[in-house]
């Protein structure tokens, strides 16, 4: 292995944490906003452990609340660096969590955060290449590689709708939406 180029394994990360009263939201389940706190923080962790340097998140790109998250379950994050770019890398999580008492997992979350490392000035820099070890670490590769496509499509699309057009505006008549544009 050369220093331009660390395995997928290197990133690996994973924290678990009791789920407490205190990190509900007004239906007595597990709090999103808790849940993306702690997103945030395994990312950061991730992509730093991966490259060597400090990381911001620039985008979350997926947050799939699959099942709701209960008081007194473990929650565990396993992340892991799925593609890198220049100074960019996707972490992938996913989020389990556990019924201590019967020992039942489910899986609740899966996110993808796009990070970027920085140098001390705050500056964008070089992150090592991936090794790709096995092909779930090459279909997450792929999976990325359609994400940034498709997020590119979506952005050229924003830019030549034409939202003032009569057309555009009457294509709307199919969603629950009412204009009362003046």
């Amino acid at each position: 292995m050369t220093a331009d180029f660390r395995p997928v394994s290197s990133s690996k990360i994973s924290i678990s944490e009791l789920m407490l009263p205190s990190h509900t939201n007004f239906s007595g389940k597990i709090h999103g906003g808790y849940i993306l706190q702690l997103l945030d923080q395994i990312a950061f962790a991730c992509a730093s452990k991966f490259c060597g340097n400090y990381c911001v998140t620039a985008s979350v790109d997926t947050v799939n609340f699959l099942k709701p998250i209960e008081v007194g379950e473990l929650v565990t994050m396993k992340a892991s660096v799925n593609y890198v770019g220049r100074s960019s890398m996707i972490v992938g999580i996913r989020v389990e969590a556990e019924n201590i008492q019967t020992g039942a997992v489910k899986h609740c979350n899966s996110s993808y955060f796009t990070m970027v490392a920085k140098d001390k000035e705050g500056k964008s820099v070089k992150v090592p290449g991936l090794i790709l070890s096995n092909l779930d670490e090459v279909r997450r590769f792929r999976k990325c590689i359609k994400q940034i496509e498709s997020k590119k499509e979506v952005e050229e699309h924003a830019k030549i709708t034409n939202v003032n057009s009569i057309e555009d505006l009457a294509s709307l008549d199919q969603y629950n939406v009412l204009l009362e544009i003046s």
